[in-house]
């Protein structure tokens, strides 16, 4: 992999030190709050223009990355997802709001209003 593939994954090294230029060194960090900050820090090695190898903290999958992150507390409890004519008839149209579904339902071949002749502009002119 040469340097720049690494530069395009990882983005710009923290630190560029001009006596070590064969190694990049990252940081990662996030702070959320309510939750202890996580640090993770990456050198990378070249070898002229090639990756050579890299050193740093175990870095977790993303999986377990996201799992961190998470900080919800979890019931257990899954929720009800059943529900009685009673309650569904709450969620029900006033009965003029079905008249009229079933008025138009019947006459699919009411013509629809006319569309306008023009548009107005995006933006105004200035």
């Amino acid at each position: 992999m040469t340097r720049q593939q690494v530069r395009e994954i990882l983005g710009t090294s923290l630190l560029s030190d001009v006596f070590h230029a064969n190694r990049w060194d990252y940081v990662f960090t996030i702070r959320r709050q309510g939750v202890e900050p996580q640090q993770r820090r990456l050198t990378v090695f070249f070898n002229g223009e090639l990756l050579d190898h890299f050193e740093g903290d175990p870095m977790p999958s993303e999986e377990e990355f996201v799992a961190t992150l998470d900080t919800r507390a979890r019931s257990g409890k899954v929720p009800k997802l059943e529900a009685s004519e009673e309650e569904l008839k709450k969620f029900d149209p006033p009965k003029d709001t079905k008249e009229a579904r079933a008025a138009n339902a019947e006459d699919p071949a009411k013509p629809l209003p006319p569309l306008p002749p023009s548009y107005p502009p995006l933006e105004s002119g200035r």
